[in-house]
């Protein structure tokens, strides 16, 4: 763009300098200025700069062979610059016999030509490679001595400079300055390389950011070699209140921890493609990229969900975090930002659970597993906090069922099961007060089954709750709701309300 701006005020300042002058003062006949060699010379700068300006906008030309067609343009307008300059083909208006007698009675360069700002700026235009922006630069210092050479060859002009001079003139201005756009033009190549490879992660590509939230930021990712794009969360280590000591230990975990979370395979479970640490220290995740909206935009853009509808999503986590609690992994996070209802495939409303990265193992897990999370440290959200995470106590799969109970009573109500002034307040009514039944908080119809099992869910007591995800998928399964909300109602819904969205890389 940069560089079809630049052909095009080139093209029009010619036109202005040139053909503006002459049409101001009219300082020889029509005829006789048509036929001048200066006239041919400023059309064809013009019409150069009007067909790299109309190849930069409408041709299907890559960037790279675009950007060297702009170095061919920088030679080529810096010598239609020094025709200009040399033959004084831009005089103001006034009589032609004045123009010829200024033009042909030099008898020094004098001044800074005009090629030199030309040179300089144009790294900045259209930055290269510096082993080709110094070729061009020092290509375009060379026609303003070439003009002149050429001019004194055919008596256009009878400049007469010791030579000598004419060196020494052109050594501190067009070359001085092709050594300057030389620097210029390898600060900026370095720097686009800096730039280029803070956008990579491994083997990935970032594009956009998709998202910001506590943890970390989500971005939008293509590999280099493969078509596929992904989604990247890139956690950074002061989230994690990681210091210089503690680096290594964290790194060893993270790569313990991301690895059992690899070997998750419900299909109800977000797909790891890969992690990594950078080399700022950041931690990584590459993931499937997801075709939908989380459940907590769910309910804010559309409002509670029908009874159905909540036992159908609902049951598809249970489904994921059944195998996760097999595999003694904890999610500890469970909550309708990391819920994410997807089209997938011919499949709609298609559940896919987040944040699988940061788990903790349970006690009862294997020898040695340990947690990513900083020991000691509150961990979760508090309207979905299970009143054990809050204490401190013993933390096993029934919190991740009692958040769950939590998104449950979300999804009918819109609303969470309580609300406190501050986060703590919130904390300490998950540990003290009793819930208001979800049927009172909401116009959704709410069957008696459905709410028993939800506020089964949210006991205080972990013995008190459904004992495992299996076993609140089975209690789910028994509200007798499955023909309320079934995969012909998704997509008829999806259908209706969310467009797919297009491949960004396409």
């Amino acid at each position: 763009m940069r560089l079809g701006h630049a052909a095009l005020l080139y093209a029009a300042v010619y036109s202005l300098a040139y053909f503006g002058a002459y049409a101001l003062g009219r300082w020889m006949p029509l005829s006789t200025f048509l036929s001048q060699l200066s006239t041919v010379v400023a059309t064809v700068s013009i019409l150069l700069g009007l067909a790299v300006y109309l190849i930069s906008r409408y041709a299907r030309v890559r960037p790279d062979v675009l950007l060297d067609l702009g170095l061919i343009f920088e030679v080529a307008g810096a010598f239609g610059i020094a025709v200009a300059n040399v033959w004084g083909i831009f005089p103001a208006a006034g009589s032609f016999d004045a123009w010829l007698e200024k033009a042909n009675s030099r008898s020094a360069l004098t001044g800074i030509p005009w090629e030199c700002v030309w040179i300089i700026i144009f790294p900045l235009i259209a930055p290269n490679t510096p082993g080709k922006a110094l070729l061009a630069a020092l290509a375009a210092a060379s026609a303003g001595p070439l003009i002149v050479i050429l001019s004194k060859s055919v008596g256009a002009t009878s400049l007469d400079v010791p030579v000598g001079a004419f060196l020494a003139y052109y050594a501190s201005t067009t070359y001085l300055c092709a050594g300057i756009a030389f620097l210029i033009s390898r600060g900026i190549y370095r720097f686009g390389r800096h730039l280029k490879k803070a956008q990579e992660i491994g083997s990935y590509e970032l594009g956009e950011r998709l998202g910001m939230g506590g943890m970390g930021e989500v971005w939008l990712a293509k590999h280099r070699m493969l078509a596929r794009p992904a989604a990247i969360k890139l956690i950074r280590p002061e989230m994690l209140g990681m210091d210089g000591g503690s680096r290594r230990a964290v790194v060893r975990r993270f790569e313990r921890e991301a690895q059992a979370t690899a070997t998750l395979r419900s299909t109800h479970t977000i797909d790891l493609y890969d992690f990594g640490v950078t080399e700022e220290g950041s931690f990584y995740y590459v993931m499937e990229l997801l075709d939908g909206l989380n459940l907590k935009e769910l309910v804010e853009r559309f409002g509670p969900v029908s009874a159905g509808r909540a036992v159908y999503l609902l049951r598809q986590v249970c489904h994921s975090l059944g195998e996760a609690h097999d595999r003694g992994m904890i999610h500890r996070d469970i909550k309708p930002a990391n819920i994410f209802a997807c089209r997938l495939g011919p499949d709609h409303d298609f559940v896919k659970v987040l944040d699988f990265g940061l788990v903790k193992a349970s006690e009862d897990s294997q020898p040695g597993a340990t947690e990513l999370t900083e020991a000691g440290a509150l961990t979760g959200t508090p309207a979905f906090m299970a009143p054990e995470t809050a204490m401190g106590t013993g933390v096993d799969g029934r919190a991740d069922l009692y958040a769950l109970g939590c998104v449950g009573y979300w999804l009918l109500t819109g609303q969470p099961v309580f609300e406190g002034d501050t986060p703590l307040s919130t904390v300490v009514q998950h540990v003290q007060a009793q819930p208001v039944p979800p049927s009172m908080r909401t116009e959704i119809d709410v069957p008696e089954s459905l709410e028993r099992v939800i506020l089964s869910c949210l006991e205080k007591d972990p013995a008190n709750r459904p004992q495992s995800a299996g076993g609140l998928d089975s209690q789910l399964a028994g509200c007798g709701l499955d023909q309320e909300w079934n995969r012909e109602r998704a997509e008829e819904w999806w259908r209706l309300h969310m467009r797919s969205k297009e491949d960004p890389y396409e």
